[in-house]
Order: C-alpha cells, then sequence, then structure tokens
C-alpha cells in the first residue's frame, strides 16, 4: 500500500509541475483505431520566435483502458530549421504493476502527460518538426487513442 501511495504522490506532482506554466503550444493527433505502426510518424511543426525563452517540453497521450501494457515508449525526433536533427527516447509509465492507472481518468480512456525536455531553449528561429512515433515491440499498437505536444513557458529562466 505504501507502495502505491508513493507512486500516486510522484504522479501528481508530475501532472502539477506539466501544468505550472502557461501554454506556448498544444496539438494532438488521433492515431489509428486498427493499429498504429511502428513504421508512421506522427508530425508536429512549431513556430519558434524566441531563442531567450526558456520552455518544458510534454507528450501528451490518451489511451483506452483496453491498451494491452503498462508504458509507452516513444521516439521523438526534433529536425531544426536548419535541417539538423535530435532524437529522444521517452518512456511513459501507463499503469502501475497492478494495473492501476496512473493518468487522469474517464470512463475507459486515461489522459497523462510527460516531459521529455525541461527548462530547454530553441536553439534556432524559425519552424521546427517534432516527428513522434512509438518504440514498442509490437509493430503496431492498439488502445492508444491519441498523442500530441505540449510546450509550455517555463517559471524557471536560466541566465
Amino acid at each position: 500500500m505504501k507502495h502505491r501511495v508513493h507512486i500516486l504522490v510522484i504522479l501528481a506532482a508530475m501532472l502539477a509541475a506539466a501544468c505550472d506554466g502557461s501554454l506556448f503550444y498544444s496539438d494532438n493527433h488521433s492515431v489509428p483505431v486498427e493499429g498504429w505502426p511502428a513504421s508512421r510518424h506522427v508530425d508536429f511543426i512549431v513556430d519558434a520566435p524566441d531563442t531567450t525563452q526558456v520552455y518544458n517540453f510534454l507528450v501528451e497521450l490518451r489511451n483506452s483502458t483496453d491498451y494491452p501494457y503498462s508504458n509507452a515508449i516513444f521516439f521523438i525526433r526534433t529536425v531544426f530549421p536548419d535541417g539538423s536533427m535530435a532524437q529522444d527516447t521517452l518512456e511513459c509509465p501507463l499503469a502501475d504493476p497492478a494495473g492501476q492507472w496512473y493518468g487522469k481518468r474517464t470512463g475507459r480512456y486515461v489522459e497523462s502527460r510527460y516531459y521529455f525536455r525541461r527548462n530547454a531553449r530553441f536553439p534556432l528561429e524559425g519552424r521546427y518538426r517534432f516527428e513522434v512515433s512509438h518504440a514498442m515491440r509490437d509493430t503496431a499498437i492498439t488502445g492508444l487513442k491519441d498523442v500530441g505536444l505540449r510546450i509550455e513557458y517555463s517559471k524557471y529562466q536560466t541566465r
């Protein structure tokens, strides 16, 4: 029981922290009901006008309670305005070992947010493309309904 309470406290703190900043960008895309192939990525286009501002970058997920795993793993490729690229790998714990969902549950859907960069800047002004694809072992995953990108202004400004 202590372990469950500890995990819930950590998750609540993560969700509260995710809501601290004011919104710079948010967009969500539905994934195919029949399954999201690992070979397909979801694209998010972001225009970054300021290289001095500090941001938090999050992935938003909505999965059904039929999602067969307790986690989800994603590759997030960033294509910079100059054409260069960087890639992050993000593991998202969705449920505890007993199968209890961590996120905000509404009916048979669960919504969650996960940081993949904190207190980061856009190094160049211009248009960025974020390509999100799943990195699960299955060639196509089902039960994941939506994937989104959220960028918030960070309350911490580094100098």
